[in-house]
């Protein structure tokens, strides 16, 4: 018979407890700032029990950050090999938006706090890119993909996250701002 801890048993409690309390300390105070001691203390377990689920701080913050770029990527993984209509990529950033609404800490981990946001970002512009290469009066696809992502970024920020716009709402008022020429086109 395997050996090992059962689904749900309290080492299952324990390692998805060190999760929610690492992303909400990475949230608050930032990779650097948050140690060990502050999650398992948060957590209500022992250092010797953050060390059976995660080799380090820095494995455990990968692991977080692995989460939200598969889940953010898998937004795409269909219909972004040629061109998206408009209102393919106004559904799109409509669920970006809502990932990020529904995670607010897991994002802040992983689109701003994260070593590597700026390749995830990176990654986003080039998807955007080739989602609206072609789009019918839509010129510069570059530029267009890089700016969307600094407005959603800003607008996750400042507006989403806050709850001051639904993702409904942001993604209609980007829609808006960057393709209202190109709308008028089709």
């Amino acid at each position: 018979m395997a050996r090992g801890r059962k689904v749900n048993s309290n080492g299952e409690r324990s390692k998805q407890l060190l999760l929610e309390k690492a992303i909400e300390l990475f949230a608050q105070n930032g990779y650097h700032q948050t140690k060990i001691s502050d999650i398992v203390k948060a957590a209500n377990l022992t250092q010797p029990t953050f060390y059976l689920y995660f080799e380090s701080k820095d494995s455990l913050f990968n692991s977080l950050n692995a989460e939200f770029n598969e889940k953010l990527m898998s937004i795409f993984d269909t219909e972004v090999e040629g061109n998206l209509s408009l209102s393919a990529l106004q559904q799109k950033l409509e669920s970006v938006f809502t990932f990020f609404a529904q995670n607010p800490l897991l994002t802040k981990v992983g689109f701003f706090e994260a070593m590597d946001a700026a390749v995830v970002k990176a990654e986003l512009a080039e998807l955007l890119k080739q989602g609206i290469t072609g789009v019918h009066g839509v010129e510069q696809p570059k530029l267009i993909a890089e700016a969307l992502v600094g407005t959603v970024e800003r607008l996750t920020l400042t507006c989403v996250l806050t709850g001051e716009y639904t993702p409904q709402q942001a993604t209609e008022a980007v829609m808006s701002i960057f393709f209202a020429s190109a709308k008028e086109l089709v």
